[in-house]
């Protein structure tokens, strides 16, 4: 059984996964906080014990630590005795973090896919440029990797996955739906790190559909849907992590991402993106200092973490699945509802956070007790859904499922 966690990373997703793990960490054993700033991960540690979400009693600590230093990052694994390390940092470290548990046996797991500063949108499949390059090395090593465990990517991939498996005979279409009807009351604001928000929406829309890669533009096609709780909203196809792996892994022909956006988000973006303010490449000022316009964006706008005392509403976030079943069509919507203000109050975080940071942990929980322990690196799908899917359920984010036979809460 594997035992004590070190996290990586400081923000709104670190601190779900800190107080998520100290309520389990009769399980999980020790755990340690580190990033770049080391006051970041004591607030952190000090969330979680002012709420007292420690379950027993033992070690929460915060560290100092670069993690794009492998050597570094292997050390602190080293020191810590950490078994299972958590990367919820930038998704610029990943490679390194994934690097450092390989080279000491340690399971990694993470919420995003890999990216490269000077690099936005790259040929699809996604993984392949980086982190399934690795697949053999952690094979060799028996290191457990498992890949995009947050909702989406994560949840949503074992949504489709039990689809797959268990409702259809076959599956023609799956269209990921995240809609977030919450208001955080800011002019303008990023639920999560606005570089990597905004670097989501500059490229090509890649989506999968006839079994190929086609390209679009952001906000060229989108659909209205009337989901559960949240009632009617208009989403836009979006390219994301979690179609290249569910591309390559499910037999599926088409599989696309949808996320809703209101009018003034659109708006603020578009005139940003036009001014060039949403380039990831430096430009020079009349100064003679060289900015990344980017990043300049994001050190002025309301940091996400930030958000959370004041967000209210809900998300909804499911798989929208057809396909036939003996012989006759069928479909089926998988989903979950999260609230921000119960996030906020459980766990000092908003929604978005929590719904990314949850699942980080519970996979963890399975792979601390053996049943995702696989000793190999893996996407979501290519493991057992319902043990995950249950355990969720009992961990904050339980999941429903409407079909021809009703809306009803999803368990095994």
């Amino acid at each position: 059984m594997k035992k004590n966690v070190l996290i990586i990373g400081a923000g709104g997703v670190a601190q779900v996964v800190a107080h998520k793990c100290a309520q389990h960490n009769d399980v999980l054993g020790n755990i340690h906080i580190a990033s770049r700033t080391v006051e970041k991960c004591q607030q952190v540690v000090d969330s979680v014990r002012e709420k007292g979400s420690l379950k027993v009693a033992g070690e929460l600590q915060a560290h100092a630590l670069d993690a794009l230093d492998v050597e570094a990052t292997k050390a602190l694994i080293n020191k810590t005795q950490s078994q299972l390390v958590i990367n919820v940092g930038s998704s610029f470290v990943n490679m390194s973090v994934l690097q450092a548990c390989i080279e000491t046996g340690a399971a990694y797991l993470d919420t995003a896919i890999h990216e490269e500063p000077e690099k936005i949108c790259e040929t699809p499949p996604w993984y392949a440029n980086y982190e399934w390059k690795r697949r053999e090395l952690c094979a060799a090593n028996k290191v457990t990797a498992v890949l995009g465990i947050g909702f989406d990517p994560g949840v949503v991939n074992a949504y489709a996955a039990l689809a797959v498996n268990e409702y259809f005979d076959s599956v023609s279409d799956i269209d990921i739906i995240d809609i977030n009807a919450g208001s955080h009351g800011k002019y303008f604001a990023t639920n999560f790190d606005p570089e990597i928000n905004f670097r989501e929406f500059t490229g090509q829309v890649w989506s999968w559909q006839g079994s190929q890669w086609v390209s679009n533009k952001m906000f060229e096609v989108k659909r209205t849907d009337d989901l559960p709780v949240v009632g009617q909203h208009t989403s836009y196809m979006t390219g994301h992590d979690e179609l290249h792996s569910l591309s390559q892994n499910l037999n599926v022909p088409n599989i696309r991402f949808w996320m809703g956006f209101g009018e003034h988000y659109i708006n603020v973006f578009t005139v940003l993106n036009n001014l060039g303010l949403l380039s990831e490449q430096p430009v020079t000022t009349a100064e003679g200092l060289e900015v990344i316009p980017l990043k300049v964006v994001k050190a002025v706008l309301p940091d996400p973490s930030s958000l959370a005392p004041d967000y209210q509403g809900k998300t909804c976030i499911g798989d929208l699945v057809r396909g036939k079943k003996d012989g006759k069509d069928k479909e089926v919507f998988i989903y979950n509802v999260a609230d921000h203000a119960e996030a906020y109050q459980e766990v000092g975080s908003q929604g978005i956070s929590y719904t990314a940071g949850v699942p980080a942990v519970a996979a963890a929980i399975l792979i601390a007790n053996g049943e995702w322990d696989v000793e190999k690196m893996v996407n979501v799908e290519e493991l057992p859904p319902k043990p995950f899917i249950n355990l969720l359920n009992t961990m904050g984010l339980p999941s429903r499922i409407r079909d021809e036979e009703g809306d009803r809460a999803l368990s095994f």
